[in-house]
């Protein structure tokens, strides 16, 4: 047995709202502080991104709701460390020690991956698909984008990145906790190739081929250095099994 708590359902409640609490705070303050900024951050990545080409927008609230929606993103990105600690204090008590110190020991990786990511999105992915999508566009008409479109669709962008390289770290919990091994993910690496594919296709939000290649490659990747890092893991991990 563990340190599991007995709480009645009004305290999970209770607790419950007082984590969602300091988590909106969290948001809603690193967004206020973010809001007068974020149109100078806008306007460096417009330029980063899309060179001379001018934003417009579509209707008088436009403006106001593109730097509010990047705030709360900002928010949310900045308060990160907060929002996963509230997260993790409030299922702590039902989780095994064990999986509480695997838990700790891929919150740097993690971290560390989720920069890998953006900056790969940034550097990379972005600024090649924005030009391809430029030259389809200007075969056939005269590129016009709208502030609020255009900035969602670099917030996705850099947010699937984000969420992409977390691979590694997923495949390699769920080889710790032994619902995969090197073993099957080698055994089911064309399955996983089609699939990422397939994913790819289903969240590039452009549904370019060049977003799409430059989505699922990646996981790819990371699929195959997930392996390599599993298996010396795997030696490492064989002679605890014994001992619970």
């Amino acid at each position: 047995m563990w340190d599991q708590k007995e709480m009645p359902i009004t305290e999970h409640l209770r607790e419950l709202r007082n984590r969602l609490l300091i988590s909106i705070a969290t948001v809603g303050a690193i967004g206020v502080v973010l809001f007068w900024p974020s149109q100078f951050v806008i306007r460096a990545m417009m330029r980063h991104y899309f060179g001379g080409l001018e934003l417009h927008a579509f209707g008088p609230a436009d403006v106001i709701f593109t730097e509010l929606k990047f705030s709360v993103v900002g928010g949310i990105v900045v308060g990160l460390p907060v929002l996963l600690t509230q997260l993790w204090l409030f299922v702590v008590p039902a989780v095994h020690p064990r999986t509480r110190r695997m838990v700790y020991s891929f919150v740097v990786p993690s971290v560390l991956l989720a920069a890998l990511g953006l900056a790969f999105a940034h550097f990379v992915v972005i600024p090649r698909v924005i030009a391809a999508l430029l030259q389809i566009t200007d075969a056939v008409a005269t590129p016009t984008f709208g502030v609020s479109s255009t900035l969602n669709f670099v917030i996705v962008l850099l947010a699937l990145f984000a969420i992409i390289f977390q691979t590694p770290i997923i495949l390699i919990g769920l080889a710790r906790l032994g619902i995969v091994s090197a073993a099957s993910l080698m055994h089911y690496r064309r399955h996983a190739i089609f699939g990422f594919f397939v994913a790819g296709g289903l969240a590039a939000p452009d549904g370019n081929p060049v977003t799409m290649a430059l989505l699922a490659i990646p996981m790819y990747v990371l699929y195959e250095l997930s392996i390599w890092v599993i298996v010396p893991l795997e030696r490492r991990w064989r002679p605890s099994t014994g001992s619970g």
